[in-house]
């Protein structure tokens, strides 16, 4: 008896190509979802260093003297009789130019 004539063989090549192909749970289906899975994954795993990385910077600014150095650095603000000098370098420039 040849396999393309029994008929138990012949629905189950039906039944696995419908699977693999065609049904909403297909292969491809999986294939895109897993794809998904993975990138939402790594998108997590970024979240979570830039909260580490939010929290130290809270803590920082919890401090006085983080407070301060944050808004001398940032905000360029000073004492009274106090002169800042501010040194830019030819790099820094370069970045700031291409924000």
């Amino acid at each position: 008896m040849k396999w393309y004539k029994n008929i138990y063989i012949i629905i189950l090549i039906g039944f696995g190509v419908w699977m693999v192909f065609f049904d909403t749970n297909s292969l491809q289906s999986h294939i895109e979802v897993n794809h998904e899975r993975s990138k939402l994954e790594d998108e997590k795993e970024y979240y979570r260093k830039e909260i580490v990385k939010d929290k130290k910077a809270i803590k920082k600014l919890t401090s006085a003297d983080g407070l301060e150095t944050f808004a001398r650095e940032k905000y360029y603000m000073k004492k009274e009789n106090e002169d800042i000098y501010i040194i830019e370098y030819e790099d820094s420039l370069k970045t700031k130019n291409n924000e």
